[in-house]
């Protein structure tokens, strides 16, 4: 005879329900919080006090990601049905990319501004470990998310979003990242593996980006302005153009000594004629992206969690625009760099602000609304180019 208790599941605990509609996109947190201490020890001068506060945002980012982890620990154990749920719905499986990026951007925090705290030996094999473990997730995220889109999720151009970048960005993370561990491997063969495995994920990532992004600025143009709360999704794709420009930097950086002379030298010009022009493309895309979300306010689009977009691919302009200014030797790069983290810190806090409301009124962990039975009629665009 079955019993009632193994008729039916025993209900989750408490702490668990209160995970059961917690995403990926949670990780974004970790992100944008970590690349405050990143690219703040990035930056051409160095404030007194800085320090200190880079340290702080760092410490902060790696109890982010402790929380997060063990949250999703309990989603994946008591809640494998929205974890499922997840994975098969087109708007939420991208996110997975963030898991990566969290995990490298606390690794690399941990070398560039956890350092003084935890001292040279325990930040390399804390950035080691992170490392090698986000790079894994990225990899399987970049193959595994196009793959589901492709055979289950069934999109189509006209559902292209800026999230779609996610799971690809990821390996430039990692590209971005990778060179802080070169000088401590023993020299010769192991530096130049991994630093030319770092050019490796910077030309993957790097041509799936160049594939999907007319796909992206295609749906922009020709299908109309985004809903509300993926407006601020269009920030994302300053991520692969920041991030792709600080790892041409940072491959130059360590090249020294670890690469034949002519191929050092060949980084070296890389990181200029590859960053300016791609530099200039993200200033173009941060106005455009901009114009969209103050029309969107205007609107009345609110706060969402795509707020976070705000953030770490800003952090990324950021670090990018500090290599430039390194290799090219110009202040205008170094002044970019500066009035960028000033919007990153400002964003941040916004962000920070509104998420810190929505769990203590726990509106953000809510299960999602129904949608409408009859959606608003959008706005459309006639064929000789009108707006009705």
């Amino acid at each position: 005879m079955v019993t009632a208790a193994q008729s039916f599941p025993a209900p989750a605990r408490p702490r668990a329900r209160a995970v059961r509609h917690l995403g990926p996109n949670w990780y974004a947190t970790v992100m944008g919080t970590a690349i405050l201490a990143t690219a703040g020890a990035a930056l051409p001068v160095r404030p007194p006090g800085l320090r200190p506060l880079l340290t702080v945002c760092w410490i902060l980012s790696a109890v982010l990601l402790l929380v997060l982890l063990g949250a999703r620990a309990l989603h994946w154990r008591h809640h494998r049905d929205r974890a499922r749920a997840h994975l098969l719905d087109p708007a939420t499986a991208p996110f997975y990319g963030c898991a990566a990026m969290a995990l490298l951007a606390v690794g690399g925090g941990a070398l560039t501004a956890g350092r003084g705290l935890l001292g040279t030996r325990a930040a390399v094999l804390l950035d080691a470990v992170l490392f090698t473990a986000g790079t894994a997730v990225a990899l399987t995220a970049a193959v595994a998310v196009p793959y589901l889109m492709a055979v289950r999720h069934r999109v189509t151009a006209s559902e292209a979003t800026p999230v779609w970048l996610l799971p690809l960005v990821a390996p430039m993370v990692s590209a971005a990242l990778g060179p802080l561990l070169v000088p401590y491997l023993p020299a010769g063969q192991p530096r130049r593996t991994l630093l030319l495995a770092c050019f490796a994920l910077f030309g993957l990532s790097l041509l799936a980006t160049f594939a999907l992004l007319p796909l992206v600025f295609g749906r922009l143009v020709t299908g109309g302005p985004l809903p509300g709360a993926l407006v601020p999704t269009l920030f994302l794709v300053l991520g692969p153009l920041g991030q792709s420009t600080t790892a041409v930097g940072k491959f130059a950086d360590a090249a020294p000594g670890v690469l034949a002379g002519p191929d050092s030298r060949g980084l070296a010009v890389l990181a200029v004629l590859y960053g300016v022009p791609v530099m200039g493309f993200a200033l173009l895309w941060l106005a455009l992206a901009t114009a969209h979300m103050v029309r969107a306010r205007r609107h009345g689009a609110g706060f969402a969690m795509t707020w976070w977009a705000f953030t770490f691919p800003v952090g990324t302009c950021v670090t990018g625009a500090a290599a430039l200014a390194r290799h090219t030797g110009l202040v205008v790069y170094g002044a970019l760099a500066c009035a960028l983290y000033v919007v990153l810190v400002a964003a941040w806090a916004v962000a920070a602000a509104h998420t810190l409301r929505g769990l203590l009124s726990g509106e953000l962990l809510a299960a999602p609304r129904p949608k409408p039975a009859a959606p608003r009629r959008a706005t459309g665009r006639t064929t000789s180019g009108a707006v009705r």
